[in-house]
């Protein structure tokens, strides 16, 4: 067996990885062996590592792996690596946040842009040469609340404000955050679901907030208001959510995540007017793999020199 580290990193496209990897130099010091997508790796490989890079692994995988002290989620989101069963208090367990920061933001701008520009009926009308004039709404002087001021929430925040928009939104810490006119703490999300035009929700999956946004949640919102979800599907409660805008007790929403991916054809998602359905496009962009490799790099770096780790999950609060 080498006398270098070990480390098992299960990739879909392995290229930025091992090229940031190799460029830093950690070939010298650390032995990768990537698994491809849809294999599995050996109980040797397993046995051997003490790191583990990978957006998840079978039920188990873990108890075969007594080496291991550092898993690397490939995503922000860690809920399905919190609730394994395999899951041991000495993994130290790291989140890809701020790889999302930058697309994440964009796409919500976008969904924004989606609601209140009509792009969607015009490009409908096109395709049947149909010229049909409408008057848009704008953003601007409309309050955007933010559900959860993360490194998301606050790269949104500074867009928006940008845009001439009032922006509200919890944050865990309740403390000033730039382009934010009023920070609440999440005890008090009724006062940004009451006050705001958009409430968009970028909360993590923890006990407190699953299930958070249900029917007494959801009329607490303007009837004017639409509801759009970039973080959990498991966050809103499906049946709520469909009731309320059927019920104009909201006026639509935007989803890009959702309990079960893909989205089965068979729900009732697809065909409820006033949700418009995107198929998980939130974080995904060209870079993306290479700022998760310079993260992933810079662990390794520092687990091998003994420092601390970047982005390490708090497992009491979930994230």
């Amino acid at each position: 067996m080498s006398n270098k580290l070990q480390a098992l990193l299960y990739l879909s496209n392995p290229k930025p990885y091992l090229e940031r990897l190799a460029a830093d130099g950690l070939n010298e010091r650390v032995d990768f062996k990537v698994i491809a997508a849809g294999e599995q790796a050996t109980d040797d490989d397993l046995a051997k590592a003490e790191i583990l890079f990978a957006p998840g692994v079978p039920p188990g995988t873990l108890s075969k792996m007594p080496r291991l002290k550092v898993i690397q989620s490939l995503t922000a989101g860690v809920d399905h690596w919190l609730a394994r069963k395999d899951l041991k208090p000495e993994h130290t367990l790291i989140a890809a946040r701020g790889t999302h920061r930058i697309q994440v933001p964009e796409n919500i701008l976008g969904a924004l842009f989606h609601i209140t520009k009509r792009y969607h009926q015009i490009a409908l009308n096109q395709a049947e040469s149909h010229w049909q004039r409408s008057v848009s709404d704008t953003l601007a002087g409309k309050t955007l609340g933010i559900l959860g001021l993360g490194a998301i929430g606050q790269q949104l925040a500074m867009k928006a404000s940008a845009l001439e928009m009032r922006v509200i939104g919890t944050k865990r810490t309740p403390e000033p955050v730039t382009g934010v006119d009023k920070v609440y703490g999440f005890n008090e999300t009724d006062k940004v679901l009451a006050e705001s035009d958009y409430v968009v929700v970028l909360l993590p999956v923890t006990p407190l907030t699953e299930n958070f946004l249900n029917t007494t949640q959801i009329a607490k919102m303007k009837p004017s208001a639409w509801l759009i979800n970039f973080a959990r599907g498991a966050i809103i409660v499906d049946d709520d959510l469909i009731a309320a805008v059927k019920a104009k007790t909201i006026a639509g929403a935007v989803l890009d995540v959702f309990r079960t991916e893909p989205l089965p054809p068979e729900h009732p998602f697809w065909k409820t007017p006033g949700i418009s359905v995107l198929p998980h496009i939130g974080g995904y962009h060209p870079q993306r793999d290479s700022w998760v490799a310079e993260l992933l790099a810079d662990n390794i770096r520092r687990h091998l020199d003994g420092q601390p780790l970047r982005e390490v999950v708090d497992r009491e609060r979930g994230y």
